[in-house]
């Protein structure tokens, strides 16, 4: 039973990542279509919370990883180059939104950039969830197909569709968090997006593989779980088709958040127990009892933590957004110094050669710890790697105090007061 609790959280993870991190990658495509001058609000309302949001399918794969590894040896082959397209996409979507929010002042480049990373990472996730659905070529729990076997039509359905309800959930979002939109503006595009979330749901359930292998009888328990995730899916779009363009602002993406877990629900409600069609079931993939215990009870220990990181973020940053009023820095002290005091730079390169220095050893220790260089473990085990690795951080820490109070660090101070 340990296996179901583990497939239960890889459902718990995904839900969780589509509904947060789908507002954050649908924010950043609505900020393509999007004035100048709102692109940046677009950007800081993500950069609230989007590393948190992510954190979830990291979980999703570990959980994967160590508890139905049967997954991976059939999945992870069959999805390498779309898999590895969202993950560059992700590392620049979050380049554009940090350096554009540390720019200060709109930048078109960032902004472009984070826009354009935002719907090749939707775009990359519905590849894979098309290539998963339609089932890898597999033989006895291994791959057996080709490098480009993910691009089918059922695929490219899927891309869209998942662009859809990811930009459906950024529209919800924005009427949340934001007041730059008219009510009439902000009720047509949530309503468009809407339909078009529906059509798309509409289509790739009708063209949806037979996923598994036993008859889906009309009277059984799972084809009452369906029909009920549809009814609740439903009674979620109309509160969200009422709710666009009116108060309470946050009313739509509660319903949108509902009718994507929904639709997920509904989705295991056809394929389970099978979890890699055609046939691959949870049973099948799953690691022996050992690694599920240990897995359900680490992750099961790492999960209040991240959902109370994203309650905290919430509340921090909960409300309209507004622009954060810059205040001009105090000027700093000038300081006289000894005659024989060193120069700015020659404490600053002091300090750079003692940083590299630093990082060298920890990288050396860390190496003869794996026995990189092979039998020198016995020696430098994991005490001692901790023993070097807190010396050197008090080194470091000790270092950067002693050059402070010497005043290595104010070299654009002391420019300022001799210009």
């Amino acid at each position: 039973m340990l296996e179901y609790a583990s497939y239960a959280l890889v459902l718990f993870s995904l839900a969780m990542y589509v509904v947060l991190d789908g507002y954050d990658l649908g924010v950043g495509m609505l900020s393509l279509a999007a004035r100048p001058e709102r692109r940046r609000e677009y950007g800081e309302i993500v950069a609230t919370a989007w590393d948190a949001n992510e954190s979830w399918i990291i979980l999703a794969g570990v959980v994967l990883w160590a508890g139905l590894p049967g997954v991976y040896a059939v999945v992870l082959p069959a999805v390498y180059l779309p898999l590895t397209g969202m993950l560059i996409a992700v590392i620049l979507r979050g380049l554009g939104l940090e350096m554009h929010s540390a720019a200060g002042g709109y930048r078109q480049g960032w902004a472009l950039l984070f826009g354009g990373a935002s719907l090749a990472a939707a775009v990359c996730q519905g590849l894979v969830l098309g290539a998963v659905l339609t089932g890898p070529h597999q033989r006895d729990g291994v791959f057996t197909g080709g490098a480009f076997n993910w691009l089918n039509h059922y695929g490219v359905l899927c891309a869209l569709g998942l662009v859809a309800v990811y930009l459906l959930a950024g529209a919800a979002w924005l009427q949340d968090k934001t007041e730059g939109g008219s009510r009439p503006e902000v009720r047509r595009t949530g309503r468009a997006l809407l339909v078009a979330t529906a059509v798309m749901a509409i289509v790739l359930s009708l063209l949806l593989p037979g996923a598994d292998p036993q008859r889906f009888d009309v009277h059984s328990l799972r084809a009452v779980l369906f029909w009920l995730t549809v009814g609740a899916a439903a009674v979620a779009g109309g509160v969200a088709w009422y709710g666009f363009g009116r108060r309470p602002d946050w009313r739509p993406f509660a319903a949108v958040a509902t009718m994507t877990v929904c639709g997920l629900l509904g989705l295991v409600a056809l394929t389970a127990p099978v979890v890699v069609p055609p046939a691959l079931t949870v049973h099948q993939a799953a690691s022996p009892h050992s690694s599920q215990l240990f897995l359900v009870m680490g992750v099961g220990l790492c999960m209040p933590f991240v959902l109370a990181y994203n309650l905290y973020a919430w509340r921090s940053f909960r409300g309209k957004y507004t622009d954060p009023v810059e205040r001009p820095l105090p000027p700093l002290p000038v300081r006289t110094r000894p005659s024989t005091a060193p120069t700015v730079s020659e404490g600053g390169a002091r300090t750079v050669v003692r940083r590299i220095a630093l990082v060298v050893l920890g990288i050396l220790a860390t190496a003869l710890s794996q026995d990189v260089f092979g039998g020198v473990a016995d020696w430098i085990g994991p005490v001692g790697v901790t023993v070097l690795g807190g010396t050197a951080m008090a080194a470091w820490i000790a270092g950067d105090r002693r050059d402070r109070r010497a005043g290595h660090f104010d070299a654009d101070a002391e420019a300022e007061s001799a210009s």
